[in-house]
């Protein structure tokens, strides 16, 4: 998901405009509902607002009475928009997971100085280098070669040693040595690739540091493109960023196979990371502003188990191809046909109201009834005229002069709850991403079959996803966010007890860590933004999506851990997620209570149950303005 760690930052492009009109619109029609004292009966917004519910069968199904579709995708128009743009979110996964197989480090020693005559390593003599590697074990061996002049060299990975007295071929030497470095290259086992990025340009010993910023590097592109690309899809469109992005995976992804050096990859790569990350953002809002409210959440969160589906394409490339350059043509061309029909991809209606193009919006209104087979379609003129009548008595009725105040970071910190709250979910955040991203990158290094292994890595994401859904919708965000932490944490210390020789138990472990931190890392998306009210949500959802990010550069200098104890990167795991767990018992439980409006309310929630009939509406009467608000309300502080 990772793929969730990305789109968080989607909220930062949805429909400010769009949404100020609905929210207006929707308060002067609170206004003028009553509610009893028992919360059990509250009037329809719609009555208010009819013309909106005249188009609410073909913008929004989901609501539409009980003849129409009871979901979203029983319309054909949404569904295809759905699935052709959450396809592309293959290519994601793909790129985002691809350097865990062309950056592998293979087995290498320094080259030879030399035509070689005799071979020795340990008592075994061979008659070529190739049959040495099935014997190499550890960094720290070496092999004696002697050359067709005499000469007696024995090459270790970085450096080579030349024996001052040349007598008889022997493994162990006692005698004087001339040290010299690597200057002609290295030798490398190529028995299981061809050729990687790290034969390709040494990237070993003292230029090993290059190799191990592949990663990272990718994923500051990442951040930089969610950022970039999020502002410009709400200055020219959605579909002008989709088609931009799409195209711009294909054409980087190419363009990485015919890099001339390392610094040209990892520049290419990082535009690659920047197109990458811009269309999971846009995409995400691009879905959920055509599916239905209801189907939003199960929309957003199978957007990530495409991207697991990329995951699970690295794998079978990977085996299939050994060359990393032919290796990342074959899955920059995964997604070809996307390309070649995103053009056709409309606009949304949301964001053609936004900037006012009617007309435009009619258009694809009148294309949506087409394909949906609606005869009578809503009229944008009927929309607009209800903004005109509302807009200024929406104004008057909403009271609470604090959501035109500027806010900043400082305000997740105003007190003591808030501060708390704050720091929890940015912990969550952090080890979430940390947690999804070592146990992907180091699914290669379990031993046994590392194709299958990141293959079983990615497929497991696609069952938590649905898992995390039920879960949220049935337990609750904070009792299904809570066990999964502290199971992830408990499953990493299993791990570090497991000998090594069970690779089977030890991937199967593996594969439940995935899915534990999965679960836990889906839903805090949703979580974060219905914990803070709406004056500062996008602050909150924006920050928590860096300590994301953060959390995505810092797993694989985690992972390289592994050098130092083989079992530190699912320690420091593991300490994450049982503080994360332990800490989330403070939050307070969002389900069916409705979105805050102020901090005060935000600070209250949890502390006191809230009647209905006080300032905030209840869940029942404000779930369109809550869904719409929690969809929209966050580009104002982007």
């Amino acid at each position: 998901m990772e793929i969730s760690n990305v789109l968080l930052l989607a909220q930062g492009t949805c429909f400010r405009h769009y949404w100020d009109w609905i929210r207006h619109s929707l308060v002067a029609g609170q206004a003028r509902t009553a509610a009893d004292p028992d919360c059990e009966q509250r009037q329809s917004c719609e009555t208010h607002f009819e013309p909106f519910a005249s188009c609410r069968s073909l913008l929004f199904p989901t609501q539409a009475a009980e003849a129409q579709s009871r979901t979203s995708f029983h319309r054909r128009f949404q569904a295809c928009v759905y699935f052709a743009t959450v396809f592309q979110a293959m290519s994601c996964g793909i790129h985002y997971l691809a350097s865990v197989f062309m950056a592998v480090t293979p087995k290498f020693v320094c080259g030879i100085p030399g035509n070689v005559s005799s071979i020795l390593f340990r008592n075994s003599s061979e008659s070529s280098i190739e049959d040495i590697w099935t014997l190499w074990a550890s960094a720290e061996n070496y092999i004696v070669v002697q050359l067709e002049n005499g000469e007696i060299w024995e090459l270790d990975q970085c450096s080579r040693s030349k024996r001052e007295v040349s007598l008889d071929l022997t493994y162990e030497y006692d005698g004087n040595k001339s040290i010299f470095s690597c200057s002609d290259g290295f030798l490398y086992d190529d028995t299981k690739w061809k050729s990687t990025v790290v034969t390709q340009w040494d990237l070993v010993c003292d230029r090993e540091w290059l190799a191990k910023l592949i990663q990272p590097t990718f994923m500051l592109g990442v951040l930089f493109g969610a950022v970039i690309f999020g502002d410009i899809a709400d200055r020219l469109g959605r579909q002008r960023v989709i088609w931009f992005t799409s195209t711009g995976q294909f054409v980087f992804g190419i363009a990485v196979a015919f890099a001339f050096d390392y610094y040209s990859f990892v520049i290419v790569r990082f535009l690659l990371a920047m197109v990458s990350s811009g269309y999971l953002v846009v995409a995400f809002v691009y879905v959920t502003e055509f599916v239905g409210i209801k189907a939003r959440t199960w929309a957003s969160m199978h957007v990530h188990a495409f991207f697991a589906m990329g995951i699970m394409v690295v794998a079978l490339v990977g085996f299939l191809v050994r060359t990393w350059w032919v290796y990342q043509i074959f899955l920059s061309i995964a997604t070809l046909p996307f390309i070649l029909c995103c053009w056709m991809l409309p606009e949304t209606p949301f964001w053609l109201l936004s900037k006012e193009r009617y007309e435009d919006a009619q258009k694809v209104i009148h294309i949506m009834a087409r394909w949906n087979k609606v005869s009578t379609p809503c009229k944008v003129s009927e929309l607009y005229s209800v903004q005109q009548d509302d807009l200024v008595s929406g104004r008057m009725s909403d009271g609470d002069t604090s959501s035109t105040k500027k806010h900043n970071i400082l305000d997740l910190f105003c007190n003591w709850h808030i501060a708390r709250r704050t720091i929890t979910v940015w912990l969550i955040w952090f080890t979430g991403s940390l947690g999804y991203y070592v146990f992907s990158l180091s699914s290669v290094s379990l031993g046994g079959n590392e194709y299958l292994n990141l293959f079983l890595i990615g497929a497991v994401e696609l069952p938590c996803y649905v898992i995390a859904c039920i879960g949220m919708d049935k337990l609750g965000r904070r009792n299904t966010l809570i066990p999964f932490l502290i199971l992830s944490a408990l499953i990493c210390v299993l791990i570090m007890f497991i000998p090594q020789d069970f690779n089977i138990l030890i991937i199967l472990a593996n594969m439940a860590g995935k899915f534990s931190i999965g679960v836990a890392f889906g839903l805090i998306y949703l979580y974060t933004a219905e914990l803070y009210p709406t004056i500062v949500r996008s602050l909150a959802v924006g920050s928590g999506s860096m300590m994301c990010r953060v959390g995505s550069v810092v797993a694989p200098f985690c992972v390289y851990l592994r050098s130092v104890w083989i079992f530190m990167p699912l320690l420091l795991v593991g300490i994450m997620a049982l503080l994360s767990g332990i800490l989330t018992i403070m939050l307070p439980e969002t389900l069916g209570k409705p979105l805050t409006n102020t901090l005060v309310e935000a600070t209250e929630m949890g502390r006191n149950k809230k009647s209905c009939s006080e300032k905030t509406p209840s869940a029942h009467s404000g779930a369109p303005l809550e869904k719409i608000e929690m969809f929209g309300q966050e580009n104002s502080q982007h």
